[in-house]
């Protein structure tokens, strides 16, 4: 059982990895449109603006767009070290401390992320709320959340094993005659 929880912390916290590489990486946090369809407007994400298909870097230094990006990364990094931490569940038991330090690095990662997500949902809705009509979040924004879920379970399942195995009694070794 504490195996399995370790090892499911571990694999929900590879998943969030991806998710939240993926997410910070890719440039479909917002679209919107300036006519017709959705194709015939423009995209964003933390990096970069694409308007018809042609990209360009954000070129405005504003504070909202560094806090968000600096929040990711650190999220990410976070969330590697709670990843590599896990799985020192599988060489050295879920009774090392290193596995309940992964809980808490998964943890933080999912708050981090939180707080970029918030920090860019706030400004957007603010700012394109009331300036265009026609927008809306995609789809790198939207498996930011989903990595937010992943990352928060796998710290859960990684500190319920912990906890778990410093609850277990330790195995009797003497023989009976």
């Amino acid at each position: 059982m504490l195996c399995t929880l370790a090892g499911g912390g571990t694999l929900c916290g590879v998943a969030s990895l991806v998710l939240l590489i993926v997410t910070t990486a890719t440039d479909f946090w917002l679209q919107y449109r300036h006519s017709g369809s959705w194709g015939s407007g423009g995209n964003q994400g933390l990096w970069r603006f694409c308007i018809n298909h042609k990209c360009h870097g954000h070129t405005l230094t504003v504070a909202f767009w560094d806090a968000t990006r600096a929040f990711m990364l650190l999220s990410v990094l976070s969330c590697f070290a709670g990843v590599v931490l896990g799985l020192s569940a599988f060489t050295n038991g879920t009774k090392n401390r290193r596995v309940r330090t992964g809980g808490i690095a998964l943890i933080l990662s999912a708050f981090l992320a939180l707080l970029a997500l918030a920090i860019y949902t706030g400004v957007m809705v603010t700012f394109f709320g009331k300036r265009f009509l026609n927008w809306r979040f995609s789809w790198s924004y939207f498996i930011g959340w989903v990595a937010i879920l992943l990352a928060f379970v796998a710290g859960v399942f990684q500190l319920c094993a912990y906890r778990r195995s410093t609850l277990q009694p330790a195995p009797s070794n003497t023989i009976e005659s």
